[in-house]
């Protein structure tokens, strides 16, 4: 049996909701090992003159403990 734990990171992107994603895995991993997967629970965006200057993501992320 694995043990799974769950983290809960925010990442944001000048890009895109696809970027911003890739940069909560890409935060995660520094300190994580063992991912297997990744829940984007809120996605949100910034808008400054009309225009969306920032994608955030609040996503869950999981990963399994070595015994």
């Amino acid at each position: 049996m694995s043990i799974v734990k769950v983290i809960e990171v925010i990442a944001s992107s000048e890009t895109s909701f696809d970027d911003a994603v890739k940069n909560a895995l890409k935060e995660a991993s520094k300190s994580v090992s063992n991912i297997k997967s990744i829940y984007v629970k809120e996605m949100h965006a910034n808008v400054d003159n009309n225009q969306i200057t920032t994608y955030a993501v609040n996503a869950k992320v999981s990963f399994t403990v070595n015994k």
